[in-house]
């Protein structure tokens, strides 16, 4: 700082006596002190210092606390994206599972309706081929009553009755 250079320029300036022979004697109360600028520059100088360094350490404090909460946070970011992954992937496992399933219960289910849809038409079929011989069966039968009918009555007839009475024993 300049007032520390000023007060180490003014220290050095100072004069020195150039004759030792013309030194005077000392006074009676003693040796004065003259390094006090020096002194109380130094003295400036730890409290700049201790303050900066103070400075510096909360600094570094701070820093220090910012990246371990950075840490703690992405640690917490990695934890849950790994967690998010995993029940994704579990996800996607059932899914798949479920979705292979579905799948064979549909094949089955289509299986299984073919052949339903196979025997219903061949029932079908065969109610109809019935149906059919009923109707021809219960045709011909009236025919055939039909035919009795007239052959009982023709037998039943007086022309055909005296004949019968004559030829049979």
């Amino acid at each position: 700082p300049e007032s520390a250079k000023r007060a180490i320029d003014a220290f050095v300036q100072e004069e020195e006596p150039t004759d030792g022979l013309e030194v005077s004697a000392p006074e009676a109360y003693g040796y004065e002190f003259q390094s006090h600028g020096v002194i109380e520059m130094l003295e400036k100088l730890l409290d700049k210092f201790i303050a900066e360094r103070t400075g510096l350490e909360k600094t570094e404090m701070n820093s220090k606390h910012a990246f371990d909460m950075l840490m703690q946070d992405l640690t917490a970011q990695i934890d849950q994206a790994t967690q998010d992954r995993e029940e994704k992937a579990e996800l996607k496992a059932k899914t798949l599972q479920a979705k292979a399933d579905a799948l064979g219960d549909l094949e089955d289910t289509t299986t299984t309706r073919d052949a339903d849809q196979k025997y219903l038409d061949d029932l079908t079929a065969t109610c109809e081929q019935k149906a059919t011989d009923f109707e021809s069966r219960q045709q011909l039968r009236a025919e055939e009553i039909e035919a009795i009918e007239k052959a009982i009555e023709i037998i039943s007839s007086s022309s055909v009755k005296g004949h019968a009475e004559t030829y049979l024993p």
